[in-house]
């Protein structure tokens, strides 16, 4: 892998992990009603995830989408009715939560699983799997994307989060903070339009 095709992908990663997005939304709302700390693992759990979808993708799973589209089309609308879900969860949430409320936020399995069922997660794991490994790439090639891409998206993800962590001294009224919990589900749900969008084109 060349230095310039490694440079590209880096900015590939950045630009896909850091703009908004189903995980980005969630890490947005847990950090706001649990505080960074406790979103640690939700935020390494999602780059977990992403990085072994990538070497999936580019170790063959990406061939197996190409050979059964449907696969890839049912897994993409169980996806979305999942976050459908999430966004219901996000604007019922009760109230910002400390270390002995009720509620938690992701676990770190938790996180690295969501990502199967991400919509946005499938396809920055198959650009990256198809865009960037150069032609002859193999093991090694996929494994230095994912590795990358990991280490590229926990500080997207710590910034994300970090802002909810901000607002949460902005949160302490039941009314603010229902406002916000809706508006993150709302976000969460319009995240879901450019996959709709394809699907109903398809």
């Amino acid at each position: 892998m060349t230095p310039d095709l490694l440079l590209a992908f880096v900015l590939f990663a950045f630009a896909t992990a850091g703009t908004p997005g189903p995980n980005n939304m969630m890490l947005l709302a847990s950090g706001a009603n649990f505080g960074f700390r406790r979103t640690i693992l939700h935020i390494l759990g999602i780059s977990a995830g992403l990085g072994v979808m990538v070497v999936a993708m580019g170790w063959g799973l990406s061939g197996v989408f190409k050979a059964l589209p449907v696969l890839h089309q049912v897994l993409r609308w169980v996806g979305a009715a999942y976050l459908l879900w999430l966004a219901w969860k996000i604007a019922t949430a009760k109230g910002v939560s400390d270390k002995t409320a009720g509620g938690r936020p992701m676990t770190f399995l938790q996180a690295a699983g969501f990502q199967g069922l991400n919509p946005k997660a499938w396809a920055m794991a198959l650009g990256a799997a198809t865009t960037y490994t150069p032609e002859g790439g193999g093991a090694l090639t996929a494994l230095i994307l994912a590795g990358t891409f990991m280490l590229c998206g926990v500080p997207c993800s710590a910034a994300w989060a970090g802002f909810g962590q901000g607002l949460r001294g902005h949160l302490d009224r039941p009314a603010v903070l229902r406002t916000f919990n809706v508006t993150m589900a709302v976000l969460l749900v319009a995240s879901l339009y450019p996959l709709m969008s394809e699907l109903k084109a398809g």
